[in-house]
């Protein structure tokens, strides 16, 4: 190959480079990235960023041991994929012709409908958007949390150390139920409470209000929640739009194998955009998680560079991890199906605990909350039993 384009300038995508250049490629190698800023860390921004303990440069992902000797195309959005020339164009006009293409242009945050223009909402998935949050957080005041996912829970646990007012309004009966469960998703989500901060459950949003700045959620049940301002957190759609027509496979993302290969040779996917095959389940993820999107762009690279003539070794079992009101929780595996799941360490009351989640007596998840080092131990000896 003589050019390898990697569309996406997040982790993935550094991944993905860095790969590559790990893996011999002496090739040209361009990286586009939509946002101007260089590769930087995501999971800081809704925590240590958002409450101003680090700054800018603190979030940068390269080091001074990076030699990719790489040409960078920033604050270029991809709209394009030619299959036929091999070319991946941009907005502006300009078209890569490449060898091999990387596919790693990650997700973006969903947005409620009808509130563009008004001041106070937010969602948080960029840089921006942390700098934006995080300027509005130090006026003070009420803010509300649409979602209580990961990010939604982290945002409400930044604000809270901050001193705000803080409400989360999750539609669902049990917040985190989708990758917890919802016997752990109910422990987790507690943490809300045991820290004073109101949690409303198993209701939606009707809309805000507001003439040019928000001041209120309203409820699906007639309720209104006053708010200085909104964090929209609802999840993120797949950054893909701009693949549709090239002949690149899309099903809730980017469709691959397991190891990262699309249905167009010499074109692999890795990130947040990727719906990988896990031969474990026989289903195919997408794991947004930043651990994925650090180990498994080298398995996508290894394909590409072998033109799929390589086995792919099964993909590790997803992790995450998660800091709220100061309690560390650590997640692997997939909860779904589990038929069980037992505390077989500590006490849920105590909020430090290590559970494992069983499907017809087989392991498939492990839960760690404040207890990092049992669960290190676990996790190991979960992923040589995936294996």
């Amino acid at each position: 190959m003589r050019t390898v384009a990697v569309v996406g300038a997040s982790l993935a995508g550094l991944s993905a480079a860095r790969s590559l250049r790990k893996r011999g490629y002496d090739g040209r190698l361009v990286i586009v990235g939509d946002e101007p800023h260089r590769p930087y860390d995501r999971p800081p921004l809704s925590k240590e960023f958002l409450a101003g303990a680090i700054g800018e440069a603190d979030l940068a992902l390269e080091t001074d041991d990076d030699d990719l000797g790489a040409e960078w195309m920033l604050g270029a959005r991809a709209t394009g994929l030619d299959r036929t020339e091999r070319a991946v164009r941009l907005a502006d006009g300009r078209a890569i012709r490449a060898d091999g293409v990387v596919i790693a242009t990650g997700a973006a945050a969903r947005t409620l409908p009808g509130t563009e223009g008004l001041a106070g909402v937010h969602v948080l998935r960029t840089l921006d958007d942390a700098r934006a949050l995080r300027d509005d957080l130090a006026r003070g005041g009420r803010v509300v949390v649409i979602g209580g996912g990961f990010v939604g829970a982290e945002v409400a646990s930044t604000a809270y150390a901050l001193g705000l007012d803080v409400t989360v309004i999750e539609a669902a009966p049990t917040p985190l139920a989708g990758p917890l469960g919802a016997d752990m998703g109910a422990v987790v989500s507690a943490l809300h409470a045991d820290h004073g901060v109101r949690l409303l459950c198993g209701v939606g949003v009707k809309g805000l209000s507001g003439e040019r700045r928000v001041d209120a959620v309203l409820l699906e049940d007639g309720r209104t929640v006053p708010a200085d301002m909104v964090v929209v957190g609802v999840g993120a759609r797949p950054c893909v739009e701009w693949l549709q027509g090239s002949g690149v496979a899309l099903d809730n993302g980017v469709k691959c194998g397991a190891d990262g290969r699309t249905s167009v040779a010499g074109v692999v996917a890795v990130g947040d955009c990727a719906n990988w095959y896990d031969p474990h389940t026989g289903l195919h993820r997408r794991v947004e998680h930043w651990t994925g999107a650090r180990e498994r762009p080298d398995a996508a690279v290894a394909a590409l560079l072998a033109h799929g003539a390589v086995e792919p070794a099964a993909p590790r079992p997803p992790y995450f991890w998660s800091d709220q009101y100061g309690v560390k929780i650590q997640f692997v595996g997939h909860a779904a199906g589990a038929d069980s799941v037992t505390v077989e360490e500590g006490s849920v009351d105590d909020r430090s605990f290590l559970a494992v989640y069983r499907k017809d007596g087989r392991e498939v998840a492990v839960l760690g909350m404040n207890q990092p080092r049992l669960f290190t131990r676990r996790r190991k000896q979960f992923a040589a039993a995936a294996a």
